[in-house]
């Protein structure tokens, strides 16, 4: 009789511990509807990876017959998409550039595209020129205030 109370008291505790650490039941709903449709899918791709060996084995000796005119097809097709998508893009590029050649003949400029006004273009002048020696001697007057810094440092020790 104490082992049969000893047990129900073991489950007792059990049945506290699950319900107050267990999952709730929103993570079990999940876990239970989500384990079939990933079962489902797992055995799906498998499926499809075992098909896919399968109809490799049995057209590699096709392919191996017909690679004397299976290869120049192929090099032809890749050939001609190439060159259909290099005309494509030469054309859209002829087209944007001519419109944009209109454009500009116009006066109407985009807000993407700079006016081409040489006049009002500033070029490199002297004062730039005058700026970058300031520059460079203020720099060297820098370099030897430092050296001057660390010969009065070593001086002093």
């Amino acid at each position: 009789m104490a082992e049969h109370r000893q047990q129900l008291h073991r489950t007792d505790n059990m049945k506290y511990h699950f319900h107050e650490n267990g999952p709730s039941t929103s993570k079990v709903l999940t876990v239970a509807t989500l384990l079939p449709i990933g079962g489902t899918l797992l055995f799906l791709s498998g499926f499809s990876f075992f098909a896919s060996l399968i109809g490799l084995a049995i057209a590699a000796p096709i392919f191996l017959i017909f690679s004397p005119v299976l290869v120049p097809a192929a090099l032809l097709i890749a050939g001609s998409v190439a060159g259909f998508l290099t005309s494509g893009a030469f054309g859209i590029t002829a087209l944007s550039s001519l419109s944009w050649i209109v454009n500009f003949l116009r006066g109407r400029r985009g807000s993407m595209s700079h006016p081409l006004q040489l006049e009002t273009m500033e070029w490199p002048t002297q004062d730039t020129e005058a700026n970058m020696g300031q520059k460079v001697k203020s720099r060297g007057q820098g370099g030897r205030i430092r050296e001057d810094a660390g010969k009065t440092q070593e001086g002093g020790k």
